[in-house]
């Protein structure tokens, strides 16, 4: 249970704004609470005894001091120098390792360095390193686009986990053509005077192409592929079996009105509503899921199998799904005027939308409409033709309690963040052609209060019942990760509490909605809270200001639903007792640790291949202008996010404009040193694609008015900037001139 905190502190301990704290201040530092302090000393305690942490003068803690050998993860400059990341944290941090030290090293091999010491700077210690032995290939294969060099074949990776080229020979034994995507496998490791070696053992397809794109995601980020045969025979065993009628002990409400709202692309309906009021004029809110526990046992090839998978890839254009479509698009999913086998969980409001009373049971239903998120909008916006009146009457209903309990939820400090995510456009033959940001209408955040209070519903629950369960939780931020932001939001001109609580950053989110700084505070804000993970550790859910919170509304598509359900059946048939026994045998933190995984590679698939797509669209239009907001600063550059297209490009310090340059890190800012004129994070600008490179996932941007000279000066039109880039840069002479 401790595993949580152990991450937590050391991750604070490696923090370069780090000070030694007591034990005590360290869990205050962190946000525990005193119900949780036992876990946290015992986390602790762990670590102390393992060696990992140091107790010095004072009770202060800290990391231990770098030994002469460090074992880490090395990560490769495109300069060629790289650091080695200790698997076991110390008071040095990462080690710096020079250009002609690294040996054949890759980013993500584990490596031994040998630590050299190289005099002082101030009272520092300088340390370099040495990578002496390389104790585990990170990867030995990679997808990437063929290409013709001077003297041999070269692939060049994708990505920027490894930039360097590797060399080819006997391409034609796969019958592989100059701007194929190929797979390569490494047959010799790069040194400092030689590539990479390698050979093609697979052709995806021509480079550029959307079936190819997509074949080489899979591959990178070795997603699942086909389901094997015992899989599928077992789901259509399930769905051959399955008629609709009820068993002894479920609720047959098939009579009542019920919609599911989805996007409209979806197939896998796994959760719909009902709302209706009690004798007393209460509301009854009843949200339903599909009951996929009911068919796929524990322990059952097909439970082993959703259970590696950990969740469904919602690809642009390709789902990867969890479970066999026979269930995730058929029996398990909750279609219109099907009879459905469901779990249910129905909550009652007073007229504050507070909770008075829950209760839950095993059900059939009957959907009486599917919906998509825009028809509920318009419906709701009063363009009702079509539609039936009982659900008319219950989109309304449903709208008027959401707006009740998010204003609850609000007030009790749930945070709303707002970023809005790219939806692509494709034409007829499947290429992207536009993206703008998705739609955010509000019957998305009537399914999100909706399904965010049957979650703490059934976590409350369990948690009533002492019954151990795969929880979704949601650390609090750290008081450095607190200050950072407040001082980022300071450099922006908005002023808030050095140690900020919920209620403080909402009302930051709130001020500058709709405002152009709006997109930069929110990322400001993202970027300093802690992700969500699951675990069985009891640590609650900061963003959404609950105490008790669990993953229940989707099983078709998260494990860690269905492990949810499993434990709500043992409630249902009255056996608390023996899911306490079983959940007792489970390494739920192994298992919260492999789901959290799979989850964030989907998330990580999904938008590199996003970002793959509209790079290649924006390849066709060099020269077209963006309005963008500074997301990053950097000491070589501003990064600058687009508004329609949700992808950051950079802008080089020299393409800023005449003058010299510089990346104050303090004040967060880049300052002319000439001019004066400063830039912040959160400020818009008007720029130009001057290049795109989507092998290495590089957009550049030039400012359409450079910063630092007179607004009388023309800009260049579309076609002069295309004629500039295709000169290419001019020599050092001319440009001190």
């Amino acid at each position: 249970m401790p595993q949580v905190y152990k991450n937590r502190i050391l991750k604070f301990l490696k923090r370069e704004e780090y000070t030694p704290l007591k034990p005590a201040q360290l869990a205050k530092a962190l946000g525990v609470d005193e119900d949780a302090y036992p876990a946290f000393q015992t986390a602790f305690d762990e670590l102390r005894q393992a060696g990992h942490v140091v107790v010095g003068a004072g009770n202060a803690i800290m990391l231990p001091s770098i030994a002469g050998q460090v074992v880490g993860h090395f990560r490769r400059n495109p300069k060629g120098f790289g650091f080695v990341v200790p698997l076991e944290p110390n008071a040095h941090g990462d080690l710096f390792i020079p250009p002609d030290s690294t040996g054949d090293a890759m980013t993500g091999d584990v490596v031994v360095a040998k630590v050299n010491r190289k005099g002082r700077r101030g009272p520092d210690v300088r340390l370099t390193g040495e990578i002496i032995t390389v104790m585990e290939r990170a990867n030995n294969r990679f997808v990437g686009t063929l290409m013709r060099g001077p003297d041999t074949w070269l692939v060049q990776p994708d990505g920027t986990s490894f930039i360097e080229p590797i060399a080819v020979e006997d391409i034609t034994a796969k019958n592989a053509r100059e701007k194929d995507k190929v797979v390569v496998e490494i047959l010799s490791y790069p040194t400092e005077k030689l590539l990479a070696r390698g050979v093609i053992i697979e052709v995806l397809g021509r480079a550029g192409q959307y079936e190819t794109e997509i074949r080489s995601i899979v591959h990178q980020y070795h997603l699942p592929g086909e389901f094997e045969d015992e899989c599928l025979e077992q789901a259509r065993a399930a769905a051959a079996f399955f008629t609709g009628q009820p068993a002894e002990g479920r609720e047959d409400i098939t009579n009542k009105v019920i919609v599911t709202i989805d996007p409209p692309d979806a197939k896998d309906f796994d959760d719909a509503i009902s709302l209706e009021t009690d004798t007393h004029g209460n509301w009854v809110l009843g949200v339903h899921i599909a009951d996929v526990s009911h068919f796929i046992p524990p322990g059952s090839p097909l439970d082993e199998e959703a259970k590696q998978r950990g969740n469904t890839v919602y690809l642009p254009g390709k789902t990867i799904p969890m479970l066999p479509e026979v269930l995730s698009n058929g029996i398990c999913s909750l279609q219109p005027d099907q009879r459905r086998f469901t779990k249910s969980a129905y909550m009652t409001y007073d007229a504050d939308a507070r909770v008075i009373s829950r209760r839950y049971s095993n059900s059939v239903i009957r959907s009486s409409a599917r919906l998509t998120y825009e028809q509920t909008d318009r419906v709701l916006k009063g363009h009702t033709k079509g539609v039936k009146k009982p659900v008319i009457g219950l989109l309304r209903n449903m709208e008027a309690l959401a707006r009740r309990i998010e204003a609850r939820r609000t007030k009790e400090g749930m945070l709303h963040l707002d970023l809005p995510e790219p939806e692509l456009v494709f034409d007829e033959a499947g290429r992207v052609v536009d993206a703008h940001p998705a739609d955010t209408s509000y019957p998305h955040t009537i399914i999100e209060m909706f399904m965010v209070e049957a979650n703490e519903a059934i976590a409350s629950l369990l948690d009533r019942l002492n019954v151990p369960f795969m929880r979704r939780i949601h650390p609090d931020p750290d008081i450095l990760s607190l200050k950072n932001m407040a001082r980022l939001l300071k450099a922006m001109g908005i002023a808030m509490p050095r140690s900020p609580g919920r209620p403080d950053i909402q009302a930051v989110l709130d001020y500058v909605k709709g405002t152009e700084q709006a997109l930069a505070v929110n990322m400001v804000v993202l970027r300093s809270l802690e992700r969500a993970l699951y675990a069985p550790t009891s640590i609650g859910h900061y963003a959404l200001a609950s105490r008790h919170y669990c993953h229940f509304t989707s099983p078709i598509r998260r494990y860690a639903d269905l492990l949810v359900h499993r434990q709500f059946q043992f409630y249902v048939e009255d056996r608390v007792e023996v899911a306490k026994q079983i959940a007792a045998g489970q390494d739920l933190f192994a298992t919260g640790k492999h789901i959290t995984f799979t989850e964030e590679r989907a998330d990580d698939a999904e938008k590199e291949l996003t970002e793959v797509l509209i790079l290649q669209m924006l390849s066709k239009h060099i020269g077209d202008e963006l309005q963008c907001v500074v997301t990053g600063l950097t000491g070589f550059g501003v990064f600058a996010q687009s508004e329609k297209y949700g992808i950051e490009g950079l802008i080089k310090l020299e393409d800023l404009g005449p003058d010299h340059w510089r990346f104050n890190k303090l004040a967060q800012c880049v300052v002319g040193e000439r001019t004066g004129e400063t830039i912040h994070l959160g400020r818009p600008l008007r720029v130009y694609i001057a290049s795109v490179d989507v092998p290495s996932r590089k957009l550049n941007v030039v400012l359409v008015e450079p910063l630092g000279q007179g607004r009388t000066q023309r800009t260049p039109t579309k076609a002069e900037r295309r004629a500039k880039r295709a000169r290419g840069p001019k020599s050092k002479k001319s440009r001190r001139r």
